[in-house]
């Protein structure tokens, strides 16, 4: 999943981005208002967390921002003002959640997949597709209860292919979901990600199916 990270505050920041990218997501960290709010004109994300503080455009005026396009990413707003009034006004101006500074990164990321999981219409952190399952919180992968080896990325890939049932999906959209602006993947990482994970589903009833010009589809019996 893409996220963007709206923080200015270095150690906030910093954290916050390494734990999303251990989990596997790929994350653009903004550390100005007005510059986050230009990014979310022309990049798609799955989630934004969003400091309240920021320099040029606060983060109130972000979020009134991107509601009035339209957008209806979810948004997680973070805070330092403890007034409820600031929490109402928040959630009146379009945020789907808020965290009072300081928290525990623990509930950010809890948090964050609840967001996540409540965009995609999915109850709890497990993800199903015939006989595969993927526990969201717990970042692991079975096969008929059998546990899967893989990597952060692998792991990664799976679930963007099972998140979208009897969907083809780009190379491009898997770039983007997995690679933020400052990494520069080699031209065949996906590639790679893809034939890593046919040798891991090898045993299996799972297949990852490539149609040429369309992408990539995962197919469960």
């Amino acid at each position: 999943m893409r996220i963007l990270l709206v923080e200015d505050t270095p150690e906030i920041g910093a954290a916050v981005t390494s734990r999303f990218e251990r989990i596997g997501y790929a994350v653009d960290w903004e550390k100005d208002g007005r510059t986050a709010s230009e990014l979310i004109e022309v990049q798609t994300y799955d989630l934004i967390v969003l400091d309240v503080m920021l320099p040029n455009m606060d983060g109130f005026a972000v979020l009134k921002h991107l509601r009035k396009r339209g957008l209806r990413t979810p948004v997680l707003v973070l805070t330092a003002r403890s007034a409820v009034d600031d929490r109402i006004g928040a959630l009146d101006l379009g945020a789907d959640d808020y965290l009072i500074k300081p928290f525990d990164y623990r509930e950010l990321e809890a948090r964050a997949r609840a967001l996540l999981r409540r965009a995609a219409g999915q109850s709890d952190n497990l993800l199903t597709l015939g006989p595969l399952v993927i526990d969201r919180a717990g970042r692991t992968a079975s096969v008929a209860g059998q546990p899967l080896d893989l990597t952060r990325r692998e792991l990664t890939v799976l679930e963007i292919l099972a998140a979208r049932p009897g969907r083809y999906v780009a190379k491009e959209e898997l770039v983007e979901q997995l690679f933020s602006f400052d990494q520069d993947p080699s031209p065949n990482a996906v590639e790679q990600f893809i034939a890593r994970l046919r040798r891991k589903l090898a045993a299996t009833t799972v297949e990852i199916k490539t149609e040429r010009g369309l992408g990539y589809q995962l197919h469960a019996s």
